[in-house]
């Protein structure tokens, strides 16, 4: 019986208190949160679990194996570092750090002490991205060209992190996974309207080999909720539409080009408007598929597809975006994660950190 902790008890927190909570491998023991009201309420809704104001004392009490946290993402490094120094496996929500810097420590240090160390890309989870993840690799959409997507809302308004840290990863993680690979460079635009220091509408690119592109636009200051994301490919291209109540739907639409010609005349694009279908996804909660990887994973020793190395490369395209997006826009190249024991000066690492949390 794997006992867990959940930190932050705030907007997400007592989702995962739920999720986890209805397992029969795990029991939640403790939560963890500042706040004495949201103790007491998790409390009066969960009467078995112990409540804890401080972290210390809740890595020093002996009451948990894991601890989820879900907390703002400044207090990510810290909390989960003290957490896998007492040899406890960590589920951090997205973004695992604000820095690569910061992130490869955290990988190293779970490497180390052999802890999972799990990061909550939900949407990695979802069963229409896993399904889309399935129509790629079978070949349905052909050669992928780019994806794109917009996840759009009136707030909630973050006081801590940009739209770009609060609602791009689920994006970047989507388009990575998708993609399989890494971008080559970034870049990124936006505006601050309500907070000179604070952007509240994010246009980010990624730029992938072999021709291939990546566009996120983000905001929490649109009028119409989206969550929606495309995937073009030149045979066929897919829509994800998490609101809808179909989430896929695939068209069979695109563009055949003639076999080159040194003929203008003869050279005419036709377009192709075939039928659409909707795949059949077995629905599934994806917090709760989650939650119950990071359970399986420490119950078998296994490595998650969401683990630190994911996050780090989650991370390092929200770094490089924030310095393009403070650059006002220029392109900004991505470096490869440096292998364990190859650790950055501490002078770098905390200027390197320094600038991606200005």
């Amino acid at each position: 019986m794997i006992r867990v902790g959940i930190v932050g008890l705030g907007y997400w927190g007592p989702n995962l208190v739920r999720c986890f909570s209805e397992f029969d491998n795990c029991k939640v023991t403790a939560v963890c949160d500042q706040s004495r009201d949201q103790l007491l309420r998790i409390k009066s809704r969960y009467p078995g679990v112990i409540p804890v104001e401080n972290f210390s004392t809740l890595l020093d009490r002996d009451l948990v194996d894991a601890v989820v946290i879900a907390t703002p993402t400044a207090t990510h490094f810290e909390l989960a570092s003290k957490a896998l120094a007492h040899d406890l496996h960590v589920f951090v929500e997205k973004p695992l750090s604000k820095s690569t810097a910061e992130c490869e420590k955290l990988v190293a240090l779970a490497a180390e002490r052999n802890r999972v160390l799990f990061v909550g890309h939900v949407f990695l989870h979802s069963a229409p991205v896993q399904k889309l993840r399935e129509l790629i690799l079978a070949g349905e959409l052909g050669n992928l060209t780019y994806i794109s997507s917009r996840r759009l809302n009136l707030g909630p308004v973050r006081k801590d992190v940009s739209a770009l840290y609060d609602l791009a990863p689920h994006d970047i993680s989507m388009m990575l996974y998708l993609l399989g690979q890494q971008p080559e460079k970034v870049t990124c635009t936006g505006l601050a309207h309500l907070n000179p220091a604070i952007h509240d509408v994010c246009n980010l690119t990624m730029h992938f080999k072999g021709n291939k592109m990546g566009m996120i636009h983000v905001s929490w200051l649109d009028p119409h909720k989206e969550r929606l994301l495309t995937v073009v490919g030149d045979k066929k291209m897919a829509v994800y539409d998490d609101l809808a109540q179909e989430k896929i739907k695939v068209y069979d639409k695109g563009i055949d080009t003639p076999p080159p010609s040194s003929d203008f005349a003869e050279f005419q694009i036709s377009y192709r408007y075939g039928g659409s279908f909707c795949p059949w996804v077995q629905e599934k909660e994806p917090l709760k598929a989650e939650c119950a990887d990071f359970i399986r994973c420490i119950c078998e020793g296994d490595i998650p597809h969401t683990d630190g190395v994911n996050g780090y490369q989650v991370t390092a395209v929200l770094e490089a975006a924030h310095v393009s997006l403070l650059s006002g826009g220029h392109p900004v190249q991505l470096q490869p994660m440096r292998l364990l024991g190859e650790t950055t000066n501490d002078k770098d690492a905390a200027a390197q950190t320094k600038a991606v949390i200005k």
